[in-house]
């Protein structure tokens, strides 16, 4: 019977990576998933004003984001892009954050309308700009990030919403690929590519830098290129995109009214997009997209520690949504493409079977003297070895494929970054894993990973602290 467990799971595993490798291939885009415009003609629309744009709302949460809040600002003020407001939400900051924003944007009391659609803690105050007026803020008693979310949406005027960490800056593309999506009428929600804050180029070029990135960015690195452009593009595909990041996610302001808003969660994320996704579980035209084009930046942990806090915080949300929407995954798990890559590959190969094979390691040297599973723990890390270094490779491969590149120097340092990955990293996930399963059912609490404080400028030719 465990001989048949073993190999079931060791099949499941290595068949959804294969799948999604194969089908991140660019010969199975759709035909609507990149833009089908000249590249110079949009160019020369958009530096001439004749692009039509539609109007979008860029909503950032802010609890205590001090180190990072000017960054934010600088990015978001110098956003070629005409029909746009961005709201900023304090969320009852206990830091300088509001007083950072009295002064970067020299705020001034200013009446705004809610909607009324939606609930939230008390808002405060309401302020706009002096020196970009098409910048609000909205000071409100703390509520978490689900619910400064909700105040956002209560309070913004147009039909496109972009929801932004505070640390997620964008490249002066992205808001016109986010255009170019939403004019599809089907389009309901998407997810823009997120690439690592800190490897960020300083000038127009894709070639993302690792001069400053240590050994645990590196590889973290390779992991939003793997998710990204390996397991989001073909997950999209199969109309199974189970996360719109927090980081940079696009919705139809009716749809998140339709759903109720945001849901107070630990994984707000998922949440919203797996409501989404019941949304419109009976129109087959609505479609959730992924936008390669439409690039941000998220800053990274750089300590254990605040990675640990961080996966463990996203292991948590997956199980909340594995509870909270098991009828629905129960009713669509094989109707329904999401519900069926959530269970089999989230839920059984990412979670179940990190403890089974923990199991059986433990038991195999503690009862079996004659080892009589080591062959398949023999295999099954070489399986890891072999296949480890080809999907991060891809990964790699993929990222060039979309623009983004590495400099020589760059090339030797991923490599180190990829061995890392398959003998250290890929193990210390399944502690993420294992921990963070089991305490989401004693501690729901959301865990804020440290802002490293650093200024990101432009201009600059480095980071500085």
């Amino acid at each position: 019977m465990l001989d048949i467990l073993i190999t079931v799971f060791f099949i499941l595993s290595v068949t959804f990576p294969v799948l999604h490798l194969y089908h991140c291939l660019p010969f199975f885009r759709d035909n609507d998933e990149r833009s089908k415009r000249n590249p110079a003609i949009k160019e020369w629309m958009i530096k001439h004003g004749y692009e039509e744009e539609q109007g979008l709302s860029i909503l950032i949460p802010c609890y205590n984001e001090t180190g990072i809040i000017e960054t934010s600002v600088r990015n978001m003020s110098s956003l070629p892009y005409r029909e746009l407001e961005i709201i900023y939400i304090n969320d009852g900051s206990t830091d300088d954050t509001m007083d950072e924003l009295y002064r970067l944007l020299e705020l001034e009391p200013y009446s705004m309308n809610p909607g009324g659609k939606l609930e939230y803690q008390e808002v405060k105050g309401i302020y706009r700009s002096g020196l970009y007026p098409h910048v609000y803020v909205i000071d409100k008693i703390n509520g978490g990030k689900a619910d400064a979310l909700n105040a956002g949406i209560d309070y913004s005027l147009h039909e496109i919403t972009i929801t932004l960490d505070a640390d997620t800056i964008l490249d002066h593309d992205a808001l016109h690929a986010v255009n170019d999506t939403f004019k599809d009428g089907h389009v309901v929600a998407a997810g823009g590519m997120v690439h690592v804050l800190q490897t960020k180029p300083n000038d127009s070029s894709k070639r993302l830098s690792l001069k400053h990135a240590n050994m645990l960015l590196r590889v973290q690195v390779l992991d939003f290129l793997k998710a990204f452009y390996i397991s989001k593009l073909s997950l999209v595909r199969f109309k199974a995109l189970a996360v719109i990041s927090g980081a940079f996610g696009i919705f139809r302001k009716q749809a998140l009214l339709d759903v109720g808003g945001y849901r107070n969660t630990i994984g707000e994320d998922i949440d919203i997009t797996l409501r989404i996704h019941r949304l419109i579980a009976k129109d087959k035209k609505k479609k959730i997209r992924f936008i390669s084009e439409a690039v941000g930046y998220t800053e990274l942990p750089e300590t254990w520690r605040d990675l640990t806090k961080q996966r463990v915080r996203w292991q948590k949300a997956y199980i909340d949504c594995v509870i909270h929407f098991s009828s629905f995954f129960g009713k669509t798990l094989f109707s329904k493409a999401v519900s069926f890559f959530y269970i089999f590959e989230a839920f059984l190969v990412g979670t179940i079977a990190s403890y089974i094979m923990t199991a059986i390691v433990i038991v195999n040297m503690i009862y079996d003297p004659q080892n009589t599973y080591l062959n398949y723990m023999f295999f099954y890390m070489f399986w890891i070895f072999v296949f480890g270094v080809i999907y991060d490779v891809a990964a790699i491969r993929q990222g060039k494929h979309y623009g983004f590149t590495f400099s020589i120097k760059d090339g030797f340092r991923i490599m180190g970054a990829i061995l890392f990955d398959i003998f250290i990293y890929r193990f210390v996930t399944m502690y993420f894993v294992m921990f963070g399963s089991i305490s989401y059912f004693f501690n729901k609490k959301w865990n804020k990973v440290s802002r490293t404080g650093r200024n990101y400028g432009e201009d600059e030719t480095e980071y500085t602290a």
